[in-house]
């Protein structure tokens, strides 16, 4: 699960990890879907923290998903959407795991320091921003 554009493109890059499994892509660009092939794809509503209402949509679609496709896990490079699923996902008992964006260097993205609070595992791409919270085991997008 994760937002358009850089969010997208590092979710992308991890599409490898999931062969073999049965894999539900979700994210806010419908045009997104010829990008994954024939695995399952969803499109939710694009909002942000300055779009309360968008937000409300989103969260109440991203929980549609959930309780019908019945994830194991979730994986998520952020933002919004990604925040949405790992709370309300571990809150329904899913393994979830947040990959911080590759863009943040300097400190762990708005989203990210928010889903630590939730998340199982968190995983940075700068070794400089581990902690006993946020792991690194090296660049993994």
């Amino acid at each position: 699960m994760s937002s358009r554009g850089g969010h997208w493109i590092q979710l992308l890059r991890l599409k490898e990890a999931f062969a073999g499994q049965q894999v539900t892509f979700v994210t806010t660009v419908p045009e997104y879907r010829s990008m994954v092939g024939d695995a399952d794809f969803r499109v939710v509503t694009e909002a942000s923290r300055s779009t309360k209402i968008r937000m409300v949509i989103m969260a109440l679609q991203v929980l549609w998903i959930l309780l019908r496709v019945r994830p194991s896990a979730i994986v998520t490079t952020g933002a919004a959407p990604g925040f949405i699923a790992v709370m309300l996902g571990k809150r329904l008992g899913i393994r979830t795991l947040w990959v911080d964006s590759i863009a943040n260097a300097d400190e762990m993205s708005m989203s990210g320091k928010l889903a630590m609070r939730h998340a199982d595992t968190v995983l940075t791409q700068w070794e400089h921003l581990s902690s006993d919270r946020v792991q690194f085991h090296g660049a993994v997008v």
